[in-house]
């Protein structure tokens, strides 16, 4: 099992599925950085943390590579990082059609350059120190085709394409790359009128994490590199 201590990375974790890992982790008494563009939002993170100091939240676009390789040289540079979580991402529920030009763009940045961007950032140091864990927040749009989730299926198969040649790449610099697909929680992500629907149904981002926690917590040389989660009654 990792020690405690471990200086995790979690993006956008202001709130579903990234509060709520770095709510576990830092309660696990890991070195939580959690980042998002929402900034008010971060705050909302300590209250919920028994060590306040487990915590260090800051507002950061995931899809800038500048802002992104800034962060990771200020934060992580003396220290280096164990764990970097890319969980950050956005969808627009439309048919392909119906998506702008912008609309795109904001999701394949945010959702694929964002985490290729994180990885290249804290990779030389993961390579350096021999070890490491990257862990990807995917989504099951990967084995099931979705409809009105064209964009948002195409940039999370790139990030699982990407992690699975990266990890055959770093598997002799014992790091970890996990892939963890989840199906329909109970986030922001949905509308309001679809988790009035659906929310009995859907998984709870607590539960999601407390999973994740426990992966990266695997002890000696195991890791279970491919992981999808579904709520019992099967996708909506």
């Amino acid at each position: 099992m990792p020690p405690a201590n471990d200086k995790i990375w979690i993006t956008g974790a202001s709130s579903g599925i990234g509060k709520s890992l770095a709510i576990a982790f830092a309660n696990a008494n890991h070195s939580v950085f959690a980042t998002s563009r929402n900034e008010e939002k971060l705050s909302s993170i300590v209250d919920s943390i028994t060590n306040k100091n487990n915590v260090q939240t800051s507002a950061l676009d995931i899809s800038s590579q500048q802002s992104v390789y800034s962060y990771v040289e200020k934060t992580f540079a003396t220290n280096g990082i164990d764990c970097l979580i890319n969980n950050a991402g956005i969808t627009s529920f439309k048919k392909t059609e119906h998506n702008s030009l912008e609309e795109i763009n904001s999701i394949i940045q945010t959702n694929l350059l964002g985490a290729l961007y994180a990885t290249t950032a804290v990779l030389p140091m993961m390579i350096k120190k021999q070890k490491g864990t990257i862990i990807n927040i995917l989504s099951v749009v990967t084995e099931k085709i979705f409809l009105q989730s064209s964009i948002y299926s195409a940039s999370k198969a790139g990030l699982k394409a990407f992690a699975q040649v990266l990890r055959e790449e770093v598997r002799e610099k014992n790091i970890r790359v996990i892939n963890v697909y989840p199906a329909a929680t109970e986030t922001e992500i949905w509308s309001e009128k679809a988790r009035d629907k659906f929310a009995h149904r859907m998984m709870k981002p607590d539960e999601v994490a407390k999973i994740i926690l426990s992966l990266y917590q695997q002890p000696g040389n195991i890791v279970t590199e491919e992981i999808i989660l579904r709520p019992i009654e099967g996708d909506l």
